[in-house]
């Protein structure tokens, strides 16, 4: 393939390899630049609603992820105020049949790897693991990407450059260096178990979301229901980057001991080993991309996870993206830049209605008090069809 069809992807996180995947389908050789030696887990569950697993599912990858992902078959919403159950959203394959792709929840490492097998056995997508960004050159015939492995350079001639290299993207940081990433002040808990450590009515396939004061809990099943995925969101100062620093265990069970129910608690205590991270978001800063370089996933617009579509954006970042590309005149490298302008235009608005989505969710999660009260009584006014009705025009959209 032609080396004007190069295209550099830097990141081979879940962004990236599906953009990698997706580019390849339009045609486009991918080089896929990794600075992990190997891809390893970071962070633990995923959500997957169907605006995201629809892509998936189009690239060919359900075979391998149907033993690892599960369906769950509802979202339960708990009030540590109310003590339980305030409302049941159905999911299940009838959601899935509605929907016309599932709603999965799966370990990160397995949606992982079955993006890089995929990636392997492509003939177009070359994955260079240990290799790190370093700097990019344009000129007549493209770009000029400079790529390091410890003390080697190369470079690779490429017809465009996609930064899908997380929230301290190197990519960003070279387009627009004053993009900062902001800590919210809240410091997200994870850690999985193993299903057996729980007694049976406390491992079925659903998502539990637990809403307390200043502090909520999410728990659902990964690995093919063999572990149950906890993360517990709590105000804090810490703030280190990094997706996975150890975390003292009775720092987070001291956080839930107080007025939290005992099914709560008993999911904080079942875990062994916690990991933490610190969360922080990108604030919107106007443009994707600069001539024939762009940003994809958290590089372009990190979320708080309280939508559950930190993964979601960036999945559909990469199908919108190729998209784009593969819409522009063949191998005229001219057309790139206005393809790479028109990718992020068409994702903006939508990213930015999921980010205060994700904003509010967060806020509701941790009233306290009366509010609590009025939440929990609104919720269940509501009741489970219209509040499932409300995440629609996530779930219903389509490239």
């Amino acid at each position: 393939m032609a080396a004007t069809r190069t295209i550099v992807v830097a990141g081979a996180g879940i962004g990236g390899l599906t953009a990698a995947l997706a580019l390849a389908a339009k045609g486009f050789r991918v080089v896929v630049m990794e600075k992990a030696e190997r891809l390893e887990e970071a962070g633990a569950g995923l959500q997957l609603s169907p605006n995201a697993s629809r892509i998936l599912v189009d690239l060919g990858l359900k075979p391998r992820l149907a033993g690892r992902a599960v369906t769950p078959e509802s979202i339960n919403i708990m009030s540590a105020r109310a003590g339980g159950e305030i409302a049941r959203l159905p999911l299940g394959e009838a959601a899935s049949f509605r929907a016309g792709a599932p709603y999965w929840v799966i370990h990160r490492a397995d949606l992982q790897a079955a993006l890089q097998a995929a990636v392997n056995e492509h003939p177009d997508i070359d994955l260079r693991l240990g290799c790190q960004f370093e700097d990019v050159t344009a000129h007549a015939k493209g770009l000029t990407v400079v790529q390091r492995r410890g003390n080697a350079r190369q470079q690779e001639l490429a017809v465009a450059l996609i930064g899908a290299d997380g929230i301290w993207s190197s990519v960003r940081h070279h387009l627009f260096p004053e993009v900062q990433p902001q800590f919210s002040g809240l410091i997200a808990w994870r850690g999985t178990l193993d299903a057996t450590a729980l007694p049976r009515e406390y491992t079925s396939a659903r998502v539990q979301l637990w809403m307390g004061s200043n502090a909520h809990l999410v728990a659902y099943p990964i690995s093919g229901g063999r572990q149950i995925n906890v993360v517990a969101v709590v105000p804090g100062t810490w703030n280190r980057p990094g997706w996975s620093a150890p975390g003292e265990a009775n720092d987070i069970k001291g956080a839930f001991a107080s007025r939290w129910p005992a099914t709560a608690r008993m999911l904080v205590n079942a875990v062994d080993e916690w990991r933490r991270w610190a969360l922080f978001t990108v604030p919107d800063f106007g443009e994707w991309s600069a001539g024939s370089i762009a940003l994809l996933g958290d590089a372009a617009h990190a979320m708080l996870p309280f939508a559950a579509q930190g993964a979601g954006m960036a999945i559909e970042d990469a199908a919108v993206l190729a998209k784009a590309l593969g819409d522009s005149a063949g191998d005229n490298t001219a057309g790139i830049p206005a393809a790479l302008k028109r990718y992020g235009k068409s994702r903006r608005a939508r990213v930015l209605q999921v980010q205060r989505a994700a904003r509010q969710q967060g806020r509701i999660y941790h009233l306290a008090g009366p509010l609590a009260l009025a939440r929990d009584l609104a919720i269940k006014t509501m009741g489970p069809q219209r509040m499932l009705a409300r995440q629609d025009w996530i779930y219903d959209w389509r490239v």
